[in-house]
């Protein structure tokens, strides 16, 4: 692991988690925290198990409470990661973007908008325990509403959504609902619903003490972690077929 790199012109941090081994370039997530600042920390125990299945795994801090919302840092981290990959062993044209709670709802967004990311737009986007009925930071609206006003002739992204059934955060609905709107607008969605709470879902447990997610090894918890390590290799691995345009319904 490469830990404690800077990025962007703010500076923010970043840790970098690679393959073992491997013999030719992997696929790459980019993987964005929740509403608390600078918490990639929390992501570390997922983003060990992504890399441990084949991946190059970016985790940066970034901050929810910035004047933008942290919508610059987003940016930054994304650009990074599009000129940096290949430096750490990935492969930049199979960049998966993924994220948790408010996380995961910026890097759904950027399937929707071209523009939330300054015209990239990611191979497959990976949505964890998301409020997709919620605005978030990319573009100030919330990612249903997004899908709602996106070009019939948008190329549809896969995405790949899990959310734990006893999540008391965010409720297992918002995925569900999302889930709902992307298949009735011809997009490829998948849906995991792992037996677990909002911090069990990335392989970690609250504690109120710290008022932080700390990594877990009680059962229910491993084996959700592990279920949403394997979404996001799953999204890096897919293969340029499996992202081209499809057909999408008339409005």
């Amino acid at each position: 692991m490469a830990g404690g790199l800077t990025y962007g012109a703010s500076g923010q941090r970043l840790d970098v988690y690679r393959p073992a081994a491997a013999s030719e370039a992997s696929p790459v997530v980019l993987l964005w925290h929740g509403r608390g600042p600078d918490e990639r920390d929390v992501l570390a125990p997922l983003a060990r198990a992504a890399a441990s299945l084949g991946v190059v795994c970016f985790v940066p801090d970034w901050r929810p409470d910035a004047d933008d919302g942290g919508r610059t840092h987003l940016r930054e981290s994304a650009l990074f990661v599009q000129q940096n990959a290949a430096a750490f062993g990935g492969d930049t044209g199979r960049i998966a973007l993924a994220g948790w709670s408010l996380g995961g709802n910026a890097a759904v967004a950027a399937a929707m908008d071209p523009l939330a990311l300054d015209g990239w737009r990611p191979r497959a986007v990976v949505g964890v325990a998301g409020a997709y009925t919620r605005p978030q930071p990319l573009t100030g609206r919330a990612p249903i509403d997004e899908l709602a006003k996106a070009e019939m002739t948008l190329p549809a992204i896969p995405v790949r959504l899990v959310h734990g059934t006893a999540d008391p955060v965010v409720a297992v609905q918002q995925s569900r609902q999302f889930h709902t709107a992307l298949q009735r607008q011809g997009w490829p969605a998948w849906l995991d619903e792992p037996e677990t709470d909002h911090a069990g879902v990335i392989m970690t447990e609250y504690d109120p003490g710290s008022q932080r997610c700390r990594p877990s090894d009680t059962p229910h918890v491993v084996e959700a972690g592990i279920r949403t390590a394997r979404l996001l290799a799953d999204a890096a691995h897919l293969a340029p077929a499996a992202c081209q345009a499809v057909p999408r319904p008339s409005a």
